[in-house]
């Protein structure tokens, strides 16, 4: 699947969240959407469409460094918010054709939020250390599942049909 076919493709199964996708499907999709945003993230700089813009100034021993958050892009946002479901979709049909479920793209986020629900708890009884250490286990379980997802997305998919649909490259097994 070309790159173009992937993007069409993917739009006219919105939200398509059974079958299988090939490798090229979902990388094309994903090429897809880097150079979408840098394009709007040039767009909504040079147009001044940032949200939530901030400058500050960081002390840094004796040197004043000054701080610039860009915020998020109008348009990027807005173009997040047309391709989320077409992007949940690719991804967990990729899944799919790795013989895995879906739900694995919901367990990074799953670390990340336990781990953000227990440092507030432990800032609000005052931990301290703890909250650190809960911070530093919660973004390394979160980070480990997100590379197993990763070696998900890179495999080949399982030859022939599986219990999620047909080979989408035709193959029997």
């Amino acid at each position: 699947m070309g790159f173009t076919q992937a993007i069409k493709h993917n739009f006219a199964h919105y939200v398509d969240f059974k079958g299988r996708a090939q490798r090229s499907q979902f990388w094309w999709w994903y090429l897809f959407l880097v150079l979408v945003q840098a394009v709007l993230g040039v767009v909504d700089s040079a147009l001044g469409l940032q949200l939530g813009r901030s400058e500050t100034d960081v002390m840094v021993g004796d040197t004043t460094l000054p701080l610039v958050n860009q915020g998020a892009g109008v348009l990027q946002s807005l173009f997040w918010l047309v391709v989320l479901l077409p992007t949940l979709g690719v991804a967990v049909r990729r899944l799919h054709d790795t013989g895995h479920s879906g739900w694995w793209i919901v367990w990074p986020i799953v670390a990340y939020a336990v781990a953000g629900i227990a440092i507030a708890i432990a800032i609000a009884i005052e931990a301290g250390p703890f909250a650190l250490a809960l911070l530093g286990l919660g973004f390394l379980v979160g980070a480990v599942l997100a590379v197993v997802l990763l070696v998900f997305y890179i495999k080949k998919g399982t030859s022939g049909p599986n219990r999620f649909g047909a080979d989408p490259l035709g193959q029997t097994a």
